[in-house]
């Protein structure tokens, strides 16, 4: 049996706090959390699971969600051709990083209309997160047990900043203007 283990809350101290990097060679615990992860998600999209444990649904955690700080996190997201149909899924994006970092990014910048969410915050916080529209991120993936460099673009690209900036200590809405939540940006590519 599958145990979920509590998301921290904003306001936990933790979630400010930056990550250490990993050590070299990974050892086995550190490839089984970064695996608990993304198990996480997969327990937490299932509707069954969210009622009779009281989840929230997420697309990625982070370790020191879990008071864990260690660069490590995990996304997974299933594409559907039609959002009505949950059946057909066309894709899915599936990580479980060590050690992840972007090494390059595009100018061009990108954000959900509707806003971020995370499984960290329940307080809703309105406005628009900036955020590079195509990343290329590098890690170790517990998943296929190699070093991997992904690009992502658009909304895959959007949850793994999401997700490094957990890991800095940052969270998603120190990235909304104070001052005008819904400014336009320019060239930006809407989600």
């Amino acid at each position: 049996m599958f145990e979920a283990k509590p998301i921290l809350q904003d306001g936990n101290k933790l979630l400010r706090k930056k990550s250490k990097k990993v050590k070299k060679p990974y050892s086995q615990e550190d490839r089984d959390f970064a695996k608990y992860l993304h198990d996480y998600l997969a327990f937490t999209q299932k509707p069954e699971n969210i009622e009779k444990y009281n989840l929230r649904a997420g697309v990625g955690p982070a370790a020191p969600q879990l008071g864990v700080l260690k660069r490590i996190c995990a996304i997974g997201i299933e594409n559907f051709n039609d959002e009505n149909d949950k059946e057909k899924v066309t894709s899915v994006t599936s990580f479980a990083f060590i050690n992840p970092k972007i090494i390059s990014y595009a100018q061009r910048k990108a954000y959900i209309i509707a806003g971020e969410g995370c499984l960290s915050i329940t307080e809703e916080h309105k406005g628009y997160v900036p955020r590079a529209a195509f990343v290329t991120v590098q890690g170790y993936d517990a998943l296929t047990e190699q070093e991997l460099t992904v690009k992502l673009r658009g909304y895959e690209a959007i949850v793994i900043q999401h997700e490094l900036d957990h890991l800095e200590g940052i969270l998603f809405y120190d990235h909304i203007d104070k001052e005008d939540p819904f400014k336009k940006i320019p060239g930006a590519l809407e989600i």
